[in-house]
């Protein structure tokens, strides 16, 4: 019985030995992948110089409540005389360089409001980056450093990538450099809260602080995606990561290289969920779909024939299962072009065709005004302003003005709490269309004598007066 027993683990252990080789030689080898692809991977760090107070307390220290300024007390306190001061703050994050004459991809949130970026090549170099263009709702940016012949990535395509392939990462977590993560495909098309524009790529990969903008690789050394996000409750890894897929981040870095911002499809509807209850209200035969809540007077969906209570089953060839399935199918979508629409309506399916039109966004609106503003400088105000779009007159509720972008420290609109965003309506009695009577009526103003001006600031209005000094 002994020898029995001897022999049955001697069984067992060769078994259990040549389960755990053939597993091993199953498991992928990353080290070839990892010295081609290193070189194209860089660091990103910002810099942005952010005005203090003279207490040496952030903007808006001195109107808090005092229970909540304890929160604040860091650094020298300033006193009677105190100079506003500068502070630095540096973030870091990773990006990958797409092609041999310099163009860098990142997220957006790593390099959002920096005075300046500085990209650390793999032979530890470092050039200053200029930002090409950036897109929030797709938390990508673009990149380009004065440099030509650098190694660049391998581009794949996200749309065949497969739950359970194997993908890799390399980027900076905490500041360390060319760190590799490896893991697998959990999940496609994720859908995040207030991330209506990315069909995230799931995996289990470890993505920290500092991963952001970085590569991910499949096994044939193609980047299939660009770290983002991470699910966390302690704000570390806790096996859940997201990546923005490549075919997607690739379609908005070729807009912001080409016209500085991104175009998106708009149908011009309010939608919700579909559960199981307004399934059955519905005549739907399982809750699925995007139910139209409204749909816009004038806007592509309403001239479409889309109503209130159809339910979008459909898009463009696509199924919508989720009601946030349906926003990046159409952003995807180039503006002006047309698309099928599959609608449930009372219980019965009707085939639209829609125009797709342009979705208004803040980016856009600063790109085509880039080209259309007033030197700071160059007026006695001390105000940059550009014209206002269509969209934002409609928001404003009103047809005259223009936009405050940058006002400068110590003018005269500042000392009367103008800032960024204001619409300024009427000056000295004068109505504002646009810059070019904005410009003409500034170069009229009269010295020494208190002006009315009609400032806008989220739909309230209130006059101030201004008074330029002779």
């Amino acid at each position: 019985m002994r020898l029995f027993h001897k022999s049955l683990v001697l069984i067992c252990a060769l078994l259990m030995g040549l389960s755990i080789q053939t597993f091993a030689g199953n498991l992928p080898d990353f080290t070839e992948l990892v010295k081609d692809q290193s070189p194209a991977v860089v660091n990103i760090s910002t810099v942005t110089h952010a005005k203090t107070s003279q207490s040496g307390m952030p903007p808006g220290y001195e109107q808090m409540p005092e229970i909540f300024r304890h929160f604040f007390q860091y650094g020298p306190r300033g006193g009677q005389g105190a100079q506003p001061r500068q502070r630095e703050a540096q973030s870091l994050g990773s990006g990958f360089i797409i092609s041999a004459d310099g163009y860098i991809l990142t997220n957006n949130h790593v390099v959002e409001g920096a005075d300046e970026i500085i990209v650390r090549l793999s032979d530890r170099s470092e050039i200053t980056a200029e930002l090409i263009g950036a897109d929030k709702s797709s938390d990508i940016a673009l990149l380009k450093v004065n440099q030509d012949g650098l190694p660049s990535v391998k581009l794949g395509n996200s749309e065949e990538l497969e739950v359970g392939e194997w993908v890799l990462a390399i980027g900076s977590p905490f500041g360390f450099d060319y760190t590799v993560t490896s893991g697998i495909v959990s999940a496609k098309g994720r859908n995040l809260p207030n991330e209506n524009y990315v069909p995230f790529i799931q995996t289990d990969v470890a993505i920290n602080p500092g991963n952001s903008g970085g590569p991910l690789f499949d096994l044939d050394g193609e980047v299939v995606g660009i770290n983002s996000q991470i699910y966390t409750r302690s704000g570390g890894f806790m096996g859940v990561s997201f990546a923005i897929p490549v075919n997607v981040a690739m379609k908005v870095a070729d807009q912001l290289k080409n016209k500085g911002y991104v175009s998106r499809g708009y149908l011009g509807v309010r939608i919700q969920e579909v559960n199981k209850e307004l399934a059955e209200a519905f005549g739907l035969e399982k809750p699925a779909g995007a139910l139209v809540v409204q749909a816009y007077e004038n806007e592509p969906a309403s001239e479409a024939g889309i109503e209130a209570g159809d339910v979008i089953v459909r898009f463009n060839g696509e199924p919508i299962v989720l009601s946030s399935d349906l926003p990046h199918l159409v952003g995807l979508v180039t503006p002006g072009e047309k698309a099928k629409v599959v609608v449930n309506r009372q219980g019965k399916q009707k085939k639209l065709t829609v125009t797709v039109g342009e979705l208004p966004t803040g980016d856009r609106m600063l790109a085509e005004s880039r080209a259309a503003k007033t030197p700071l400088d160059d007026n006695p105000l001390g105000v940059i302003v550009s014209d206002m779009t269509d969209d934002q007159r409609r928001n404003a509720d009103i047809n005259k003005g223009v936009i405050v972008e940058q006002v400068a420290p110590d003018s005269v609109v500042a000392k009367k709490g103008v800032r960024s965003g204001d619409i300024i309506a009427m000056l000295n009695h004068r109505w504002i269309s646009n810059i070019d009577e904005f410009n003409q009526i500034i170069a009229e103003l009269p010295e020494g004598r208190n002006l009315p001006m009609l400032v806008i600031r989220k739909g309230m209005r209130r006059f101030v007066w201004v008074r330029l000094e002779p």
